[in-house]
């Protein structure tokens, strides 16, 4: 027990990293705030798009969908920052892994969004459009109203999931919480801030995880 507390809970190492883990939790933060963000609006955006069923469109949306659903994100991460420069396409080890994370939320997501269209009824079509409503009326008020609560339990699952994947920024040297733990613990020889840096991300991510299981059991109750 006495090496569990000197190597792992050691208060005073604890004391020593925290200002430099710290900083790292507000770029994770970050990270992960931009991710959701863009990730679930580039989702919708495709998801709407495939609505419209213009064939050519479909083929790359599909494409990308199981692209990006397939390949790691760590494997993306690494052609995003050390394969695109050999093209003359280079961005910030931030920048690389916010557009890794964007990608792959936006894939999962517009899959999700897409089986929440596609579990409307069709008599909910038909009738707004007996109304006088436009195709895209009918996807804007009656379809994705209906369509979008219905999927917010897994999306909100699927958004958790994938931004706990900000630690691969760490890789590429982004100052977020493991990269500044993982600093920590080679100046000073003990791997207690990378306890420290896991209690951040407890802390960080319960609370989503909390909020997700609340809306599960509402959606659960209101079906």
């Amino acid at each position: 027990m006495d090496n569990i507390y000197r190597y792992f809970l050691n208060v005073d190492v604890m004391r020593q990293s925290l200002p430099f883990v710290l900083n790292g939790l507000w770029v994770t933060i970050g990270i992960a705030l931009l991710t959701i963000v863009i990730g679930l609006s580039l989702g919708l955006l495709l998801a709407v798009v495939r609505a419209f069923q213009i064939k050519v469109l479909n083929v790359f949306i599909v494409a990308f969908c199981d692209v990006f659903r397939a390949i790691p994100a760590l494997v993306i991460l690494m052609l995003v920052y050390f394969a695109l420069p050999s093209v003359g396409i280079s961005f910030s080890p931030f920048v690389s892994t916010l557009l890794t994370l964007s990608l792959v939320l936006g894939a999962f997501s517009l899959e999700i969004f897409w089986a929440g269209i596609t579990a409307v009824n069709p008599g909910q079509w038909e009738a707004a459009r007996s109304t006088g409503l436009s195709f895209a009326q009918t996807l804007r008020y009656v379809v994705l109203a209906q369509a979008v609560r219905m999927v917010i339990p897994p999306l909100t699952n699927r958004t958790i999931a994938i931004t706990k994947y900000t630690a691969i920024a760490s890789v590429v040297s982004v100052p977020e919480i493991l990269n500044q733990a993982s600093m920590q613990q080679a100046q000073l020889a003990n791997p207690t801030p990378l306890t420290l840096a896991a209690i951040l991300y407890v802390l960080m991510f319960l609370p989503m995880v909390i909020f997700s299981r609340y809306l599960e059991r509402r959606h659960s109750k209101g079906r």
